[in-house]
């Protein structure tokens, strides 16, 4: 087994989450006492969040890639980046590092592309949901992607930064992003990408009519494949 590294804390909400998945998905497939070998740096989000409010993703990426060289001077052989949004700035830290960063997108097209999903609806934060450096990826790997109108898009992105990274799962939220979900699904979406690690918080399959590609889930599981399997 290769040791993965996490690059967490952002929100912490959502790399709790992903240090089990990837605990369990280990316990699954090998049995017994096994578990992950992982090295996890947890920044404080309240920088990192000040920096991309204010649209310095440069110092952001610069930020995280030191805090991605730390983890390769420890151990880590391939790098996770425990965020959807963040990912904007993937460039920027694989280039600090020489062990490969295992994107988030790259599972969830898998994923789409298994269950025969090419119209997905995207619930994410503004920054995800209006960039580019997201939509495009998916679009290169044959998918369409669907935002939300923009009342929509606000209150998916309020309830991500104002309930969810703080641990606050509201209903009322819940029927909010399931009337989001309605929506998507009229305009022709076929699925729905959580493309915010905390969303699964409060959305799960059973709320939605749609099915859904949890994206934290994914990129834990593809870590501990990549992990699992012989070196190449």
């Amino acid at each position: 087994m290769r040791t993965l590294g996490l690059l967490g804390g952002m929100s912490w909400e959502s790399t709790v989450p992903y240090y089990r998945l990837m605990n369990e998905a280990v316990r699954r497939r090998l049995g017994g006492l096994h578990s992950a070998k992982l090295l996890l740096a947890s920044v404080d989000f309240a920088d990192i969040e000040t920096l991309m409010r204010a649209d310095r993703w440069g110092e952001a990426g610069s930020l995280l890639a030191q805090t991605a060289r730390t983890l390769e001077r420890g151990g880590a052989e391939a790098l996770v980046l425990c965020t959807n949004t963040l990912h904007k700035v993937a460039p920027a830290i694989q280039s600090a590092v020489c062990v490969p960063l295992l994107h988030i997108l790259d599972p969830t097209a898998q994923a789409a592309r298994r269950s025969g999903l090419t119209r997905l609806g995207l619930l994410a934060t503004r920054f995800t949901m209006e960039s580019d450096f997201y939509i495009e990826r998916l679009r290169d790997s044959g998918l369409e992607v669907l935002v939300p109108a923009r009342a929509d898009r606000d209150e998916v992105h309020r309830v991500i930064f104002e309930e969810l990274c703080l641990g606050k799962v509201i209903t009322e939220s819940r029927r909010r992003y399931q009337e989001v979900i309605a929506r998507l699904a009229e305009a022709g979406a076929q699925g729905i990408i959580l493309g915010c690690t905390e969303i699964a918080m409060l959305i799960a399959a059973r709320d939605s009519a749609l099915p859904l590609l949890d994206t934290t889930t994914l990129h834990a599981e593809y870590a501990v494949d990549w992990a699992l399997a012989p070196p190449q």
